[in-house]
């Protein structure tokens, strides 16, 4: 355990060393709530308005996982970037099994997206109310599997391309993808309504229920709004993402920086 707190701190070290560019990230993403939702909640079309209270209490939650995963996922750039330039062979060369630089990793990549998301999610609680203790216990481990899930995703992305550029791409495509396709931007009920009438392809309306951000800010806004009702089938997808992509990610991390 001490090994693997050691490889955590280092990550922190890390992280804080982008102090600046932090605070300007969590600074746009309070302006997407405080800007862009205030726009778009005069904007909301009135079919979507009969089924949330407003627009900007409804997008509170997606600001925080959007936030969360930004920052979960920044590991696998600090890890695509030490492959690329062989500070791994450093890594491997210290009293530290695989397994423990891996698992470190892990839970470093997790533990820094919680951090970061920490001041959205209290203003998400100062805008929509205070859950109780076991709400908010539920929520901050459903964000800690989500955290530690998109941290394996990265890690995963990382170690599997060759050059910084196809990282991006690869980041790119995995940021598009999951946040457009979930209930962050529109509610779940009116993606699979329009899934239903055929105006929406059915391959986005599994994938946007399947999707672990759509889980993750349905769980918060289930507490906070009772709109989505909580269902367990929100922590079973968040639990299966997380189990997936860990485990991808401490074999992946393990094998391949040995390799190269």
């Amino acid at each position: 355990m001490r090994a693997i707190l050691h490889v955590v701190e280092h990550d922190f070290q890390n992280f804080f060393r982008y102090k600046w560019w932090l605070a300007g990230l969590i600074s746009m993403n309070l302006a997407d709530l405080f800007i862009m939702a205030l726009v778009y909640n005069q904007m909301v079309h009135p079919d979507i308005a009969r089924q949330i209270v407003s627009y900007f209490s409804f997008f509170a939650p997606g600001v925080t996982v959007i936030g969360l995963f930004a920052s979960a996922y920044m590991i696998g750039r600090e890890i695509n970037m030490e492959v690329r330039r062989e500070i791994h062979h450093y890594m491997l060369s210290l009293p530290i099994t695989r397994l423990e630089l891996a698992i470190g990793r892990l839970l470093a990549g997790g533990l820094r997206g919680m951090m970061y998301m920490s001041p959205l999610l209290l203003t998400t609680f100062l805008i929509l109310g205070f859950p109780t203790v076991p709400q908010l216990f539920v929520i901050l481990g459903a964000l800690f599997l989500l955290a530690t899930g998109i941290s394996g995703l990265s890690i995963a992305t990382a170690v599997s391309t060759t050059s910084l550029e196809k990282f991006i791409t690869a980041r790119g495509l995995v940021y598009y993808v999951l946040f457009f396709c979930s209930s962050i931007f529109y509610p779940l009920s009116l993606i699979q309504t329009l899934g239903q009438e055929g105006i929406m392809p059915q391959p986005i309306v599994v994938l946007a229920e399947l999707n672990p951000l759509s889980s993750g800010t349905d769980l918060i806004r289930s507490f906070l709004m009772g709109t989505p009702t909580f269902s367990f089938y929100m922590i079973r997808n968040l639990v299966i993402f997380s189990a997936i992509f860990t485990t991808t990610a401490m074999f992946a991390y393990m094998k391949i920086i040995e390799r190269r």
